[in-house]
């Protein structure tokens, strides 16, 4: 269920001051978790019907293709790349994270590695996304003050020249969801993002559909060896 909050503009934007990681606009959160942001709902019409279901059906041939990675023993980088291209979206634009003596760590992409943790307790978003177990999505990033660690990233030689141009826009648009393996607790966080100079430059909006793809692709992830707390990179 979606939940929709009815506070002023005024309180968004004193919320958005308190939290200064990652909150914004997000489909199924609790209110006591991201209070104070508006809920983005999503709704389908008649005349989309057809494409959603063509594109459902190369998203499930995609996610099959990334579920195949996990008999190939692929490492983060060969997965995030695949992550990138079932989502449309950039390397640069893919984060994943691992839990490890309770905080966050990037994994991907590589030159954030040696960036630090990001503490479960603290106001990034995917600390939050961890902590609250709850996912976001957000069309409007950049309404909300938050921290640029991600946006700032360098990429290494590996990177295309369209994606050196676009790896220190900011982020727009933004899907973050808990890596849950079945039955257990919390042990990682992905997110997709959408980079640019404003949010009409950098691409369509995520949907729900977006959403629910990435949270499949999150519960393969789960599974593959990289994401298991000390295994090597």
């Amino acid at each position: 269920m979606i939940e929709r909050t009815e506070d002023s503009e005024n309180n968004g934007e004193r919320t958005a001051r308190k939290y200064s990681g990652n909150l914004s606009k997000a489909c199924r959160y609790p209110q006591d978790v991201w209070g104070g942001l508006e809920a983005t709902t999503m709704s389908s019409t008649g005349s989309s019907s057809g494409n959603q279901g063509s594109a459902a059906k190369t998203a499930k041939t995609s996610l099959s293709e990334l579920e195949a990675m996990l008999s190939q023993s692929a490492g983060s980088e060969a997965v995030c790349r695949k992550l990138a291209q079932i989502l449309r979206v950039r390397r640069s634009e893919v984060a994943l994270l691992r839990l490890e003596k309770g905080s966050l760590r990037f994994i991907f992409p590589p030159e954030l590695r040696s960036a630090g943790v990001l503490p479960l307790s603290g106001s990034a978003v995917a600390a939050r996304t961890a902590a609250t177990r709850t996912p976001l999505l957000s069309n409007n990033f950049m309404r909300v003050r938050h921290v640029s660690l991600f946006e700032a990233v360098k990429l290494g030689a590996g990177a295309d020249e369209e994606e050196k141009n676009q790896e220190q826009m900011p982020i727009q648009k933004i899907i973050s969801v808990p890596v849950l393996p079945a039955g257990g607790g919390v042990i990682g966080v992905v997110q997709v993002s959408r980079k640019g100079l404003d949010a009409s430059l950098s691409g369509a909006d995520f949907t729900s559909e977006d959403l629910k793809q990435l949270e499949q692709a999150a519960e393969i992830l789960a599974r593959m060896p990289f994401m298991q707390e000390g295994a090597e990179l």
